[in-house]
């Protein structure tokens, strides 16, 4: 299974290469000019064509950027100069700090309340917990953020910072205050739906025939929830764990910029409105891996958790 994922993986990922090619290669306007601006001469945009190789075919301006995918030569970016991996490296790590900070907490948080609220099922902590969930699902990311900021940074209490900036050079672990902010957007964010699966699976558990044949067993009744309907009900939420890691990649992109965290986010809003096509072609084809790789490793985490699924074919 692992293997087809994989092969059809990599298929993927080459159909995705040249849909981002050929969508940032229409984009409307010049990229030479937008680069030299007011100081564009003919002569000059004529110039920055040919070192950008935009005045090639199409055919062999991809294969120029494709084969330097494979031999590590990104290019440049066309708004600073840097080399590609060089400016975007240190945003990955953090954006993979935020991403994996938010994607722990929120998954433990929403097992946890799923499960109590299963136990607790039609009582008033099923109630209340069901109708905050509801209230927060139907909130933006920028309005969770913005709420934040008003209570914890300017309005209400001035405990923590609004922006999280990062001195270059530096990443998201060596000033962690900084995370609180973006991290507790996005765990208030996912955590709804983690905790909406799970009470699901864990009722349904919780009154299938093995539980109540473990009851009427003698079985102690955290033994029953923790070694008989508990493990059943995780298998399912699994999956939507991993969409959860799958969102947050896109997710970041809104919290980053409002809070000016100098992530992938930020980098791929900064490379749009710039023009940048390397920086854009290359942020856009590693979500496209980073999806991918999730997707398998979730599919083959659920099996592992689901014995009955583990079918070789």
């Amino acid at each position: 299974m692992v293997g087809r994922r994989l092969a059809a993986g990599v298929v993927t990922l080459f159909l995705v290469s040249v849909v981002v090619f050929l969508a940032t290669e229409v984009l409307p306007g010049n990229a030479a000019y937008a680069i030299l601006g007011h100081e564009g001469t003919p002569a000059r945009v004529r110039a920055l064509e040919v070192a950008l190789h935009l005045n090639r075919g199409l055919l062999d301006q991809y294969w120029i950027w494709i084969s330097g995918l494979f031999t590590g030569n990104l290019g440049h970016s066309l708004a600073n100069g840097l080399p590609v991996w060089g400016y975007v490296e240190p945003r990955i790590i953090n954006s993979a700090v935020l991403v994996f900070v938010t994607g722990v907490i929120g998954a433990f948080a929403g097992v946890a309340l799923g499960a109590v609220t299963a136990l607790r099922k039609d009582g008033w902590p099923d109630h209340v917990i069901s109708v905050v969930v509801l209230a927060i699902t139907s909130l933006p990311e920028f309005v969770v953020a913005i709420a934040l900021i008003i209570v914890l940074s300017t309005a209400v209490w001035h405990v923590l910072p609004a922006v999280s900036l990062l001195a270059p050079g530096t990443y998201a672990w060596s000033q962690p205050e900084l995370l609180v902010l973006p991290v507790a957007t996005l765990v208030i964010v996912i955590t709804p739906y983690i905790l909406r699966m799970m009470r699901a699976a864990m009722v349904e558990a919780l009154e299938s025939d093995y539980v109540e044949m473990a009851r009427l067993k003698g079985t102690p009744e955290w033994r029953v929830v923790l070694v008989h309907a508990l493990p059943n009900a995780i298998a399912p939420t699994i999956q939507v764990i991993g969409l959860t890691f799958l969102y947050l990649a896109g997710g970041v992109v809104i919290v980053e910029y409002v809070f000016n965290f100098p992530g992938i986010g930020q980098a791929l809003v900064n490379a749009v409105n710039g023009r940048d096509i390397p920086v854009i072609q290359f942020i856009v084809l590693a979500l496209a891996a980073f999806y991918l790789v999730v997707n398998i490793v979730t599919d083959v985490i659920a099996l592992l958790a689901t014995p009955r699924r583990r079918i070789v074919s």
